[in-house]
């Protein structure tokens, strides 16, 4: 399902440049939000709300990578003081579901059943910020 890593990239491409009609195409309208990190952070939520322009806080993804069907993280660092992960659920071509996670490590482990009688968990996707390899970061795992 490559189109759900598309539709996320076409995000990021249309808020850099201010369309905000193209985002509202992939928004739902009743999208379920989750933030962890310091409340002045917020700054994707604002960006997708209209409270900020596109000219504030500049997302720049530097991995974008689409897990299972419906699930794609995103990836950012600016510097040392923000790291940033996206979580992004897709369903029929609409964002759902928007989790972001600021200086934050995120670790995401699938906890589907392998078969009837082996039930594993295992690690799909674990924050990368080559930059801020050695800085001390709260860390939240997340199941799928």
């Amino acid at each position: 399902m490559q189109e759900n890593k598309a539709i996320v990239e076409a995000l990021y491409k249309a808020l850099a440049q201010g369309q905000t009609e193209t985002v509202a195409k992939v928004l739902a309208t009743d999208l379920e939000w989750w933030f962890h990190g310091p409340p002045k952070c917020q700054h994707m939520m604002k960006m997708l709300t209209g409270d900020s322009g596109h000219v504030g806080f500049k997302f720049e993804p530097r991995s974008v990578t689409e897990i299972g069907d419906y699930c794609v993280i995103a990836e950012g660092w600016e510097g040392a003081q923000a790291y940033w992960v996206h979580v992004w659920t897709i369903k029929d071509g609409l964002i759902t579901q928007f989790r972001e996670y600021f200086n934050t490590w995120l670790t995401v482990r699938d906890l589907k059943p392998l078969g009837w009688k082996e039930s594993k968990s295992f690690t799909v996707w674990q924050s990368m910020p080559r930059d801020l390899f050695h800085r001390s970061l709260p860390s939240l795992l997340l199941a799928i």
